[in-house]
This record gives structure tokens, sequence and C-alpha cells, in this order.
């Protein structure tokens, strides 16, 4: 059974728009310039570098490992971004480098640099700060809606998702607080191939079909949406490398983490409204694992493309028996 909402465990949709929600610090004007002295013989010294930097402070939602989800502080650092921009312009791409593990009992803080403001494009960069060390560094790019040349690739013809059970009804009865944490998220994740938290894939192969939404309505800030959906493509885009090697997320011993994170957003989407993130891993190796993702709309527009490196580490008996070839 799933647990109730109650003052010590809020709604899950609502925990999450109120982490969205960030509190603006203020701005200033910082100038890099060399210092005294710096000149070498022949050498003229580097120019001096002036640009405009907005912070923001946003709390973390509570985890049961207590490190911030990675997930969260990257659509965190989407809508500090989005908040130095003019409402014309559309997010269109985020690269981002998962530095250290956030603490989730701790504030962070999102340094905005204002690095171009063009005709048609925008370009910030995103420090996440903690204890005085950055956790996230990140760069967003945004563009004024073009017309021009229009094409995508077709969506895969999977179940829908009316017919592929939750996570909450997979685990129904399960008396157990990973559980609960899992089937009380703010994003519904149905595994049309089945999910690995319950045991090993049916089918060691590279890839997998997750439908996705979040669990109510949001506003229709189109920057909220985009944030949700970036926040929801840090899940489960690392599976299909355990999936190709018949692992669980239970297999004793592993420990996964995102490095980096690349995400580009093709045509408006909505994050409340199911969205098929079809997934697949072309390499592993060098105890890392690459992922890359597509999420289509329930009616097969292409919204976004996501690609994710990351820290994948097994203990040498389960790394080196025999790998399975498709």
């Amino acid at each position: 059974m799933v647990a109730p909402v109650t003052a010590d465990r809020p709604d899950p949709l609502d925990d999450l728009l109120h982490t969205l929600d960030l509190e603006e610090l203020g701005s200033a004007h910082v100038t890099v310039q060399p210092r005294a002295g710096a000149e070498a013989p022949g050498v003229p010294l580097p120019e001096t570098f002036a640009e405009d930097i907005t912070l923001f402070r946003g709390q973390s939602q509570k985890q049961p490992h207590g490190r911030v989800f990675g997930g969260q502080v990257l659509a965190q650092g989407v809508v500090a971004s989005g908040r130095t921009v003019d409402d014309s312009r559309r997010l269109h791409s985020i690269h981002a480098y998962f530095m250290r593990p956030g603490d989730d009992t701790q504030p962070i803080t999102f340094s905005v640099e204002r690095m171009r403001d063009g005709r048609s494009f925008s370009t910030r960069r995103v420090h996440a700060i903690q204890r005085g060390k950055p956790i996230l560094s990140m760069s967003a790019s945004f563009q004024v809606p073009d017309g021009g040349l229009d094409h995508q690739d077709t969506a895969p013809e999977v179940p829908g998702p009316e017919t592929v059970p939750s996570l909450a009804e997979a685990f129904e009865g399960v008396d157990d607080p990973r559980a609960r944490h899992l089937s009380r998220r703010a994003i519904e994740l149905r595994h049309v191939e089945g999910n690995l938290y319950v045991g090993p894939p049916a089918e060691a192969v590279a890839r997998q079909h997750v439908w996705l939404r979040a669990v109510g309505r949001l506003p229709d800030d189109p920057l909220v949406h985009d944030a949700v959906l970036a926040y929801a493509s840090d899940y489960s885009l690392l599976e299909p490398i355990l999936r190709r090697h018949d692992l669980p997320w239970t297999t004793p011993g592993l420990k996964m983490a995102s490095l980096d994170h690349a995400m580009w957003f093709h045509r408006s989407a909505r994050a409340d409204e199911w969205v098929l993130y079809a997934q697949e891993s072309p390499s592993g190796q060098s105890g890392r694992g690459l992922g890359l993702g597509r999420m289509f709309s329930a009616d097969g527009v292409l919204l976004a493309t996501v690609a994710q490196e990351g820290m994948v580490r097994v203990p040498p008996e389960v790394s080196g028996g025999p790998v399975r070839q498709d």
C-alpha cells in the first residue's frame, strides 16, 4: 500500500514544483582582469572579461540515500537559466556535467552567467554550488522560434501506457521503504519491457521503452514543462546498460552515478501528458556506460533527444563473466 500524503510526506508533485520555484538572490556585474605583474616578457596581457551574473537559491527533495537526485539539479538549472532569458525564447539544448554528489539537507545556489544574447539565440552558463564548490556545471541555449526544414524519426510501435503496469501497481503489497519511495515520485514510470527493480530482465538487450508523465496537472508555463522533462530524463536512461548484462538494480555491489547529460528540445511538449522514452545503450566500457534516448508524444511527435554517460561499477565476479551476444 502506498503511504498517504502527510505533513512529513508531502504530495510528490507539489514537492517538485516547490523545488523548482527558485528564490532570486540578486544580480551583479563581474569584471575579471589579470593581476598586476602577471605579464610575461613579449606576451600581451589577456583582455579584461566582464559579465552579468544572477544568483538563485533552491532546496532539494529528500532522497533515501541523502544525495541530491541529478535530475532535480538539472531541472533547477533549466529554471534558473530560463528566468534570465526573454519569454519569447525557448530552451533548445542543455549540456551538463555532474561534478560532485549533492547533499539534500543543504540549499543549492545557482550562479547564472549571461554569456550571449544574439538576435536569435541566447546562451547561459550555470553552476550549482554547495559548500563553496560546484556540484553541476551546465550550459543552456535558448532560441526565438523559427521556421525552416522539418523532419523527424518515426516513433517505435509499443504497447500503450494504459496496458503497462505502473511502479505503484508493481509494488502493491510490498512493505519496503525503497518501494514506497519509487511508487510515490512526481513522475510516473511504466516500463514496457518490465522494470529492473524486482528482478533481472526477461531478455538481455541494450534497449527499453518507458512511458512517463507527471502525476498531476502542471502550470502552463513552457519553462516548467521543459524543466520537468529534463528532470524525468535522468530517470532510467542508464538502465539499458544493466538490461544488456542481465542485471537488476538489486545486484550486490552495483554502483551507478550520472557523469554528464545532454538534451536537445525539438518541439513543444507537455510533461503532464504521456511521453514515450525510447532508450538504448550503444557502449559500456571502462566503468562507464552510454545511454541514448528519444522522447515522443503519445501521437508520435519527436519531442527531445537525450544522451547521458554514467559510472557503472560492478564486482569482478559480475563483470568478469561472459557477455551474452544479441
